[in-house]
């Protein structure tokens, strides 16, 4: 198989210890072996539910799906099981319900094979605090979503009595990073506070100005550990990024997420099969990440239909 050239013209300069491709330099491909596909994956980010952008009424149908489309996806994509949070609870933009779409994640998510779901904390909406409380509880309850853009609240100014409180429930903590209120470089600040606490930022490759570094960034500037990137949206498309994702914070940090049915599942697991990283690496970030950060049995007691898969 023919080696891929990568090519880098005018990228922005940055202070962190980011290894720069060599404009022109050869990468070697990785040819797959068969048996990644055989991997059932485990995808930390995707949604349910109505996805409301009032100004974008086709979008918002197109990507409103319920929970089945959703495992139907996954199921395309070879995911065993699917973390998702309630779009109900994050949309519209300013306008969301929290706690009603956390009570509909208990009510759907919970009789649906193949789907998780993390709870939503909004710090504007005190009930969701309580709600976490209790839901934490629950064995299909994997975690803490927080979403700064969608609630319009600034993480600078909440970031430290959120990650607090996820620290005191021993969460795990999915976010959106990328944009004005959520800058990947403010979460690293703070993660250097509870250098225990699993957080991951979602979306390798995102930033409002179209930088790809961001999220990387983060995680070479933070003391903690625990910090993490998923592969969810658009951007994990991007040629070369997963690739230089892995090469900059090592695969050990990169989680599988599609950001289902915003997009479509199966491209984003045939981005990863098909990446010119290692069968291990892929491994990695596709189900042995996950394994670990959430715990084997709290992700085989996710699925109560049968014994978790071991790849």
């Amino acid at each position: 198989m023919p080696s891929r050239v990568y090519i880098i013209h005018n990228f922005a300069p940055c202070t962190a210890s980011i290894q720069w491709p060599v404009p022109g330099e050869e990468i070697p491909m990785h040819t797959p072996s068969p048996e990644i596909r055989k991997i059932q994956a485990i995808d930390v980010h995707a949604h349910y539910g109505p996805f409301v952008r009032l100004e974008l009424p086709l979008n918002s149908r197109l990507v409103s799906q319920g929970p089945a489309k959703v495992v139907e996806l996954a199921r395309l994509a070879g995911t065993e099981l699917t973390i998702a949070s309630s779009s109900l609870a994050l949309t519209p933009r300013g306008q969301a319900d929290a706690a009603a779409g956390n009570d509909d994640a208990m009510r759907e998510v919970t009789r649906t094979q193949g789907l998780a779901f993390w709870v939503v904390v909004h710090p504007l909406q005190p009930r969701t605090y309580d709600q976490a409380r209790d839901m934490l509880q629950h064995p299909k309850c994997m975690g803490i979503k927080l979403h700064p853009e969608e609630h319009c609240y600034p993480i600078t100014e909440h970031g430290r009595k959120l990650l607090g409180f996820a620290a005191e429930q021993q969460a795990v903590v999915l976010t959106h990073t990328g944009e004005s209120l959520s800058r990947p470089a403010d979460f690293a600040v703070l993660a250097d506070d509870f250098p225990e606490l699993p957080l991951i930022l979602a979306h390798l490759g995102n930033s409002q100005v179209g930088e790809l570094f961001w999220q990387v960034e983060a995680l070479q500037r933070s003391k903690s550990r625990g910090l993490y990137i998923d592969t969810s949206s658009m951007n994990s498309m991007i040629n070369g990024l997963i690739e230089w994702g892995v090469s900059q914070v090592g695969a050990e940090r990169l989680l599988y997420g599609t950001d289902s049915p915003l997009y479509f599942a199966p491209c984003q697991r045939v981005r990863i099969d098909l990446a010119d990283i290692t069968d291990q690496e892929k491994r990695l970030i596709l189900r042995e990440n996950a394994l670990r950060l959430f715990g084997a049995e709290r992700i085989a007691a996710a699925i109560p239909a049968g014994e978790l898969v071991h790849r």
